[in-house]
């Protein structure tokens, strides 16, 4: 079974591209155009992980993150900040927040796909970690 990727991202072009990387690495792909879809394809999609812009109509990227994190359900989802963003105040912010990686455009697709794999595969560790530490107490 394929890992589930969302990406969030209000730019055509920008979601194009990420659509079609992810894809061809094998995962598969929602999107979500603004703050308030990507709360909903959490919730019916069910991300493995979360590829998010930071400006977005409606609740922007760091609003969605913080809802992510009070959910119960989805706080220890993956998110890696994918934006043109950049200055420290704001990565700053996206960490404080709880994002597991902050990734400023333009962005370099291999070191894109090294974070999303990365991400995903600490992910799987803890599940598993979960799982071992269930089975043993």
């Amino acid at each position: 079974m394929s890992a589930k990727v969302l990406i969030v991202d209000d730019e055509a072009n920008i979601v194009i591209s990420l659509e079609f990387l992810m894809q061809q690495a094998g995962y598969e792909v929602a999107v979500a155009r603004n703050g308030e879809e990507a709360l909903e394809q959490i919730a019916d999609f069910r991300p493995d992980l979360i590829l998010l812009d930071v400006m977005l109509p409606g609740l922007n990227g760091f609003d969605v993150l913080q809802r992510v994190r009070q959910h119960a359900g989805a706080h220890e989802l993956p998110v890696i900040m994918l934006t043109a963003k950049g200055r420290e105040v704001e990565v700053t912010k996206g960490m404080a927040l709880g994002a597991n990686a902050y990734i400023t455009k333009p962005f370099s697709t291999r070191n894109l796909l090294d974070e999303v794999r990365r991400q995903l595969d600490a992910s799987r560790q803890t599940e598993i970690d979960k799982k071992h530490e269930t089975f043993t107490d």
